[in-house]
């Protein structure tokens, strides 16, 4: 074959390969021609072993043509290989868009926990009587935990406490009493003040928690008697689980208060017939009360002569227990959403 023929036949296959180049809608349609012309067993390697058997005096000329299709090709190739990755983009970008006009997907709504619906509810309940809520650290010194509260080092009760030690001088408070002793330390009576939040012991079974809530009040005045005390409790208990409920004050021993009384409401779940949650008593013990020991407000520089006070504890948990018919207190910690929800309906 002569070196025109070879060239007729070079521009021929070119223009066929540009013009299948140009029509390519895929990437892979695109490298099949690329494959086709200039790959290893292609029309350009065919065509070189053509060139070896003209002339010496023809090949250079027909080598320049070669390179020039060659050129050619690639131009074409690059240019139509950068369309077609910019149209995959943008057809990728279009079908990948957010349309910013429709509603966001829903969301789980949070809401407060049961155990902070309860103790909310009984901060409302005492406000209505002109208390109002003091805070504190959850790691104390043992002086604000036990000392100050009349229980010395050596006290029976400590061991009743199982207290967590941070160390010798540090616990995690085992109840929130504390707050009130900051209270008495910082504000001039008369006040009304509520301490709630978390409190820690070594406790964990059913009905216990190693760590639960309370919310305590403390009351400071003059003229103050085991009435007043009784009444406050009786409010708080009818208005959180119903007038028809019955409140009863037994005997105790508190270091903190004299005289002390634990009390009792009613079951509001079997109306004290007798329950699971009653143990088939009809009663619920709720917390321990009592008027302030003077030794206490002697520990923080106030008269006992001049001034009297009550306190009173009731446990957050507990309460729930009542309020919602729970029998297990360790589902107020294991964060299961089926149970949480129940609560914020």
């Amino acid at each position: 074959m002569n070196p025109s023929q070879l060239i007729s036949n070079l521009n021929d296959k070119l223009a066929q390969t540009l013009a299948l180049v140009a029509s390519a809608q895929e990437l892979q349609a695109l490298y099949d021609a690329k494959v086709a012309f200039a790959g290893k067993q292609g029309f350009l390697s065919d065509i070189m072993r053509e060139m070896g058997k003209l002339p010496k005096e023809d090949k250079p000329g027909f080598g320049k043509e070669v390179n020039r299709a060659k050129v050619a090709f690639e131009e074409a190739y690059v240019a139509r290989e950068e369309e077609l990755k910019n149209a995959a983009l943008m057809d990728k970008v279009k079908k990948d868009a957010v349309d910013v006009s429709l509603p966001g997907p829903a969301m789980a709504a949070g809401a407060k926990h049961p155990i902070y619906l309860v103790m909310d509810e009984v901060v409302g309940i005492l406000s209505r009587l002109g208390y109002t809520v003091r805070t504190g650290p959850q790691i104390e010194k043992d002086w604000y935990n036990f000392e100050a509260l009349n229980i010395p080092p050596d006290h029976p009760s400590r061991d009743m406490q199982d207290t967590f030690y941070i160390d010798d001088d540090h616990v995690l408070r085992t109840h929130t009493s504390p707050i009130q002793i900051h209270t008495l330390l910082t504000e001039k009576p008369p006040f009304r003040a509520l301490a709630p939040g978390s409190v820690f012991r070594k406790d964990s079974d059913i009905s216990h928690s190693p760590n639960f809530h309370q919310i305590e009040g403390l009351l400071v005045d003059k003229h103050v008697s085991m009435a007043d005390l009784k009444g406050t409790i009786a409010f708080v208990l009818k208005e959180l689980f119903g007038s028809a409920v019955k409140v009863r004050f037994r005997p105790s021993f508190f270091p903190f208060t004299e005289p002390s009384a634990e009390f009792d409401c009613s079951c509001p779940i079997c109306s004290a017939k007798g329950c699971r949650l009653c143990k088939q008593t009809g009663w619920i013990e709720i917390g321990g009360s009592g008027l302030v020991n003077p030794r206490v407000f002697e520990a923080v520089k106030i008269d006992p002569k001049q001034w009297q006070g009550f306190a009173f504890g009731f446990g957050i948990e507990r309460m729930a227990m009542i309020k919602y018919g729970i029998d297990d207190i360790r589902l107020f910690a294991e964060n299961d959403l089926r149970f949480l929800g129940q609560f914020n309906l």
